[in-house]
């Protein structure tokens, strides 16, 4: 988006601070760290082990123990919103990526889409400011910040990864890609090859990744390195081999409902969450296990656990990079950031999806079941039914693509052996995903550029947490605004609130919850009747929040939302 000149010399006075002081050097005097971000997709809040999951993730559980857990980090509950948030310390409306790109397909005419899913130029990313000082620059992985209009072979490039900062990407251009068949790019181009047996992407992307990082160091190279790594995992189709999945079959055969309620109790145990934490109820629509046939239960215990398979799988690849870097003494003074790019996947709906993503399940649970060891295989794309999302996201409400917190709150881990000195600890400050980059640059001795060969830059939201990272006590983030296909919601302190919105009606019409977080972790008590004052000003502040970072006035959700309603059931109940 180009921001008006009153908008844009109003928003670049607001930041001046941040832009323009001498970046601080905030660990003494010494060397620059490495920088590895390392994102999941759709895993869940209490996916992982060290946020209370049963799923095995040693690996990740290790980063938490020498690092930092952030307990209250959100996203903006889709992919390339978040991604795109993440690289540029900006919200996502401001840099043209309000949703997916996949969306302009489904709205063809619409004359938003000439301009959307482009991250303007004059938004430097933070692997184009690392660039500029000297830092190599990698993202292997999921990239999903193309335009339709540019994932042609003989297309631009403007939007690609070494058009915005990057030395080499390896890795997928869209969404999600299967896992032992993937559409592959390097650099610029795509790729032709076989895929030997045994082979699998997230082995593939850490091979690489490995050699990058290998080869770097061992060449002595003075230069410090940013390596964007990016996994399909747990992203459907959920395909790992079955020496993996085949552990978690009896964990999962006693359901969703018993699932959660176990993740519910440990993250209590562990101090993730306060004592005092309700378990919201399960959302109406989202089916009870005990009322499944016998049939569906076989075949919705066998999709988790390849889900949980799939995890345990990438947490291996994960601790092959850091044996790599183990092994050359860099792990010190390597930054490693492990986060999920959204709350667990919710597409699925009641049935899930077994041999095609995002269409109807047509095939019935008894002939899933007689082929249910084709799941995790080649032989299906498939993703779990919804209610695992419920699980997936405990103890917090809905999942991805939701303005609650299941939508947006995700696990996140800072990693930093030469700056924490309290490794294991949580940390409870609000920190968003616009405010990773700000962070590590920081880290870098380092800043977003506000003018870039003559280009006045868009001001940066985002601001360094590395003060929590000193200090439990450090404040956070105070204030942070979303909105999502319609949907949105208001942080303020200790509220929130949120309105969902329904596609047919205008805007006006919304209802507004409103969530203490300080008393109710979990956002299970609307209290919108108690206190319509705050109500009221929380909707002002939304209002204001758009105003500054948003794209003019609000329009209707899409084609997207509107037509597949039913099978996000999105709309209001």
């Amino acid at each position: 988006m180009q921001l008006s000149r009153r908008h844009f010399v109003s928003a670049l006075l607001a930041t001046t601070t941040l832009g323009s002081a001498p970046a601080r050097a905030i660990a003494g005097k010494g060397p620059r760290p490495n920088i590895i971000t390392i994102v999941l997709d759709d895993v869940g809040y209490s996916d992982i082990g060290c946020f209370g999951s049963e799923i095995r993730t040693p690996v990740i559980d290790s980063l938490a123990k020498t690092g930092l857990r952030y307990v209250h980090f959100d996203t903006k509950a889709v992919c390339a919103s978040t991604r795109a948030a993440m690289l540029t310390g900006r919200n996502a409306h401001t840099i043209n990526m309000p949703d997916v790109p996949d969306v302009a397909a489904v709205t063809p005419g619409d004359p938003q889409m000439a301009r959307l899913f482009r991250l303007p130029g004059n938004a430097q990313t933070m692997a184009q400011a690392l660039q500029r000082r000297g830092y190599a620059t990698w993202a292997i992985g999921k990239w999903h910040m193309i335009p339709m209009a540019e994932l042609g072979a003989d297309a631009p490039r403007e939007n690609w990864p070494l058009q915005r900062g990057f030395d080499y990407f390896y890795g997928f251009p869209r969404g999600w890609t299967d896992q032992y068949r993937p559409e592959l790019v390097e650099n610029n181009g795509y790729l032709k090859r076989d895929f030997a047996e045994g082979y699998h992407l997230s082995a593939d992307l850490a091979d690489k990744a490995i050699s990058l990082v290998s080869h770097h160091l061992d060449s002595n190279s003075a230069a410090p390195f940013f390596l964007n790594l990016a996994f399909g995992t747990a992203h459907s189709p959920i395909q790992v081999p079955r020496e993996y999945s085949a552990p978690y079959d009896e964990v999962y055969a006693k359901g969703w409902d018993a699932i959660r309620q176990e993740r519910f109790v440990r993250m209590k145990r562990m101090g993730l969450i306060p004592e005092n934490t309700l378990l919201p109820a399960r959302e109406s629509r989202d089916r009870a296990w005990d009322d499944l046939s016998e049939d569906e239960k076989a075949v919705f215990a066998r999709y988790m656990a390849v889900y949980a398979g799939f995890i345990e799988h990438c947490d291996k690849q994960i601790g092959r990079l850091l044996d790599a870097l183990r092994d050359r003494n860099a792990l010190e003074n390597t930054i490693i950031v492990v986060l999920s790019d959204n709350g667990a996947a919710s597409e699925a709906g009641q049935t899930g999806f077994f041999d095609g993503l995002y269409r109807a399940n047509t095939v019935t649970p008894a002939q899933q079941r007689a082929r249910i060891d084709e799941l995790g295989t080649g032989k299906t794309q498939a993703e779990y039914p919804r209610p695992w999302a419920m699980a997936g996201d405990t103890p917090l409400r809905r999942y991805k693509l939701w303005p609650y917190s299941g939508g947006t709150r995700t696990p996140m881990i800072f990693h930093w052996p030469r700056m924490v000195h309290d490794g294991g600890a949580i940390r409870r400050q609000f920190v968003d995903v616009i405010d990773i980059a700000p962070t590590l640059l920081e880290a870098a001795q380092a800043r977003f550029d506000m003018i870039v060969e003559g280009v006045p830059q868009i001001p940066v939201a985002g601001t360094s947490f590395l003060p929590t990272v000193r200090s439990r006590k450090a404040p956070g983030r105070q204030v942070q605004y979303f909105e999502l296909r319609g949907n949105r919601a208001i942080t303020s302190g200790r509220w929130r609130a949120v309105a969902l919105h329904d596609c047919d009606q205008p805007y006006a019409n919304d209802r507004w919850e409103l969530f203490d977080l300080d008393s109710d972790f979990s956002e299970s008590t609307d209290l919108a009747a108690r206190y319509p004052a705050k109500v009221a000003e929380m909707k002002r502040l939304w209002d204001a929040q758009w105003a500054k970072f948003g794209t003019g006035e609000l329009a209707q959700p899409g084609a997207l939302t509107c037509r597949y309603s039913d099978m996000f059931d999105r709309r209001p109940e």
